[in-house]
């Protein structure tokens, strides 16, 4: 008896793909209609023919038109809002509610540790060498805290711009918790570290601490920056570019 022969596996894009470039192509073409976006009007002709190709060809139109929101950010909106009728802004987007209230939260840290005796300027001067005790804990929990709000500034920030241009998804939410991690650990670098090698140790006051906080927490990127750009070229004076791997 002959082998029965495999059934022919049919190459190319499959229809749950072309389905869904179809159903955001009409997503991105509602959006840009609904926030008065310039479409290129070349667009409809290639929706028309229903080609595969003349598909892909607006696909990439729309999201040139779009940009910066993309057809993940514009449906992850969508969902919110066919699943949040009624609620208010706070329970249709549970990462704007948590990062307000991590900024309250570093609010009342801020005052309740700047209200001790044991942070002044006195105290901020030691720094982490010469402190020692609760004293050290309440004056990493003042900086600490003065960085958080830094950060938290910048992603309320971010969230709103993003909000307004439909660029919001849902994997920011694990971004921005890193970045506040970092923006807390930057704004200690900032104020203890870099405060440390200032050329007059009596200049270095509440005021400046606080400050260096702030930045570190608001720019952490760019502190991250330039500490790979330092590392990158330590690096460079023992790696040689000769070097076989």
């Amino acid at each position: 008896p002959k082998a029965e022969t495999p059934e022919k596996i049919n190459p190319g894009i499959s229809e749950e793909i072309i389905a869904e470039l179809s159903k955001e192509i009409n997503n991105m073409l509602s959006f840009a209609i609904f926030n008065g976006i310039t479409v290129n009007t070349e667009v409809n002709s290639l929706i028309q023919n229903s080609n595969v190709d003349d598909l892909i060809n607006a696909h990439n139109l729309l999201c040139k038109n779009i940009a910066p929101a993309t057809p993940k950010s514009i449906q992850f909106t969508k969902k919110l809002n066919q699943e949040s009728d009624g609620k208010s802004i706070f329970g249709k987007l549970p990462l704007l509610r948590n990062l307000i209230l991590l900024a309250v939260f570093f609010l009342i840290a801020y005052v309740v540790t700047g209200m001790s005796k044991e942070v002044n300027n006195d105290s901020l001067d030691k720094g982490m060498m010469d402190n020692n005790g609760i004293s050290l804990l309440l004056n990493i929990a003042y900086l600490s805290s003065v960085a958080g709000l830094g950060v938290l500034f910048f992603l309320l920030k971010e969230v709103s711009i993003s909000l307004k241009k439909g660029s919001l998804i849902p994997e920011n939410s694990i971004g921005y918790l890193s970045q506040i991690i970092l923006g807390v650990i930057a704004g200690l670098i900032m104020s203890e570290i870099i405060s440390f090698y200032a050329k007059d140790p009596t200049q270095i006051n509440l005021f400046n601490k606080s400050i260096l906080a702030l930045i570190g927490g608001f720019s952490s990127d760019a502190i991250f920056s330039i500490l790979q750009g330092i590392i990158d070229k330590i690096k460079a004076i023992f790696i040689s570019p000769n070097t076989i791997k």
